[in-house]
């Protein structure tokens, strides 16, 4: 792992960047780390002990999915999905915030003509009204979540799928992530990954020993 500064993606050749949201540009982990649970009780269904780690690494999707089949919910998988992001979206209209540092991160990147991509597994209509409403959409060519590739990020599916709308080499790109899960998946894949402090994520040890770069926030000499 090496320190990282904000000129180094242009001193370093990267032409590219592709962004998570939740933990890493957003400080909105929290609203997910109980949404499960509340989503099921909401159903009068008494979820595990263990839920919120089951769920951890599943797209929104999938999440649904597993909750359908394994609690017998009585709901097809998109009602399912509609109602959990019934309940988380207020938060990211009205309350999500940017994360310490990131909106003057993405403006220096813009200077250096760096494209840049966001992938996430949140839904759009939220990750859509929390940019927009934090003011930093228009930095971002485009946005892709895991519900439009079909697969959370166990799988390098949305990696591979932003690369190609962002044109640039694998190479020459970075991939910045807080989540263990999602950082094992880009690094596997070939991508250089930066990793980002998340109070969310335990395994801080384990984040820092897989990445290729660290940052507790995007407060950095340039």
């Amino acid at each position: 792992m090496r320190t990282f500064s904000v000129n180094m993606i242009a001193d370093g050749g990267f032409k590219g960047v592709i962004f998570d949201l939740d933990g890493t540009l957003l400080d909105s982990m929290q609203i997910w780390e109980d949404v499960g649970e509340k989503y099921l009780l909401s159903q009068g269904v008494r979820p595990e002990e263990d839920l919120r780690e089951t769920l951890r690494t599943m797209s929104l999707r999938q999440a649904a999915e597993y909750c359908q089949k394994n609690y017998k919910v009585k709901k097809t998988v998109e009602e399912i999905i509609e109602g959990v992001t019934g309940i988380v979206e207020d938060f990211y209209k009205k309350e999500a915030e940017l994360k310490p540092g990131v909106k003057e991160f993405l403006e220096e990147l813009s200077a250096q003509d760096i494209k840049m991509c966001v992938a996430t597994a949140s839904e759009m209509e939220l990750v859509e009204a929390a940019l927009t409403r934090c003011g930093v959409r228009d930095y971002f060519v485009d946005i892709l979540t895991c519900s439009q590739v079909g697969c959370g990020k166990d799988q390098p599916v949305i990696y591979e799928e932003a690369l190609k709308i962002l044109g640039t080499e694998k190479s020459k790109t970075l991939v910045f992530e807080d989540s263990l899960h999602a950082i094992t998946t880009a690094k596997q894949a070939g991508f250089t990954v930066v990793g980002v402090y998340e109070p969310s994520e335990q395994d801080q040890e384990s984040v820092r020993g897989s990445v290729d770069y660290y940052i507790e926030d995007f407060y950095m000499d340039k």
